[in-house]
């Protein structure tokens, strides 16, 4: 071997991995600096075995989020800033992220800390032990006793109806090889949703159960909407149920109508005419409710317009 290749091999054999923390926001300024301050002590116990850069999604802060990071910027060159023209929503901002960075394994996780920075290195010695996506599990949360109940229930539901694998309890606070990134990112989706996605490309995975924390500052952004919004998307980019739910209930649907036609016939009964014309509303109602949101996505994604913009002139690109 010669001199010179001997040094690339021992180049090579040194070349640390390069983990890119992607992390969206969206005026967060008072909690920048708190997530920071904990992120670095994890940061600084990882950079003798990982490169970390820390990338921050402004996903068009009203307040001085952006100032705050880009002065963490002048400090700490390990810091990057994308700054989006406009807010995309919370899964549009991770889905630049993973398309835009740079590196071997990535990390997703919410400035507000509720997902603990702490956890990454967890993540680290399950990606040690062989697996290539490792996520978070919330087991427990601090909320309302109704609101828990009411999700634990959604998540059953939604993993019992899904077309495919489903996790239950999992989020976007996960880490990822950049093989699970390429495959996560590989769909055009108008409306992504990247916990279905990183369920659904498999890879070998692991869970690790934790309680999410309270916000180390300012309010959420997240509402009783927000969860609607979410319950929907969850449901559209898990199964297709609901178009098929017509078919499953029309020979239930079809009897029912019958009998009641019947009874209309024979005795004269108003109500009985009543119910059958209720019923026919609902399920023709229903029916088209349910093709018209499925066809909305099919048109949108048919379009293939760019779901972000990067505005390059405030942004620090890794």
């Amino acid at each position: 071997m010669y001199y010179g290749d001997m040094l690339n091999h021992v180049n090579v054999a040194e070349k640390k991995e390069l983990l890119t923390i992607i992390v969206p926001i969206h005026n967060e300024s008072t909690t920048i600096g708190l997530f920071f301050e904990r992120t670095k002590k994890v940061i600084d116990s990882l950079n003798h075995e990982y490169e970390v850069n820390l990338l921050f999604m402004d996903n068009c802060s009203t307040d001085d989020s952006r100032d705050v990071v880009l002065n963490l910027r002048d400090q700490y060159r390990f810091i990057y800033l994308i700054a989006l023209s406009r807010n995309v929503g919370y899964q549009k901002s991770i889905e630049c992220g993973l398309r835009s960075a740079k590196g071997d394994l990535f990390v997703v996780i919410d400035v507000d800390c509720e997902d603990p920075p702490e956890m990454i290195c967890e993540f680290l010695l399950q990606y040690k032990n062989g697996f290539d996506l490792v996520y978070g599990i919330r087991v427990d949360r601090t909320e309302l006793w109704l609101i828990k109940k009411f999700r634990n229930f959604f998540y059953q539901i939604i993993q019992r109806v899904s077309d495919d694998d489903s996790i239950l309890y999992m989020a976007e606070f996960a880490l990822m090889t950049s093989e699970v990134r390429d495959a996560v990112v590989s769909s055009q989706d108008s409306f992504p949703f990247f916990r279905s996605s990183m369920a659904r490309v498999g890879f070998r995975r692991v869970g690790i159960p934790y309680k999410r924390e309270k916000r180390i500052s300012g309010e959420t952004h997240y509402n009783l909407y927000g969860m609607f919004t979410f319950a929907v998307a969850s449901i559209l980019s898990s199964t297709t149920l609901p178009l098929r739910l017509p078919i499953y209930f029309l020979p239930f649907w079809t009897l029912g109508m019958l009998l009641g036609l019947r009874v209309f016939l024979e005795s004269g009964v108003l109500l009985a005419l009543y119910l059958i014309m209720l019923c026919a509303c609902l399920f023709i109602g229903g029916t088209l409710s349910a093709i018209a949101l499925y066809l909305s996505r099919v048109y949108k994604n048919s379009l293939r317009r760019p779901n972000y913009f990067i505005q390059k002139r405030f942004s620090i690109m890794q």
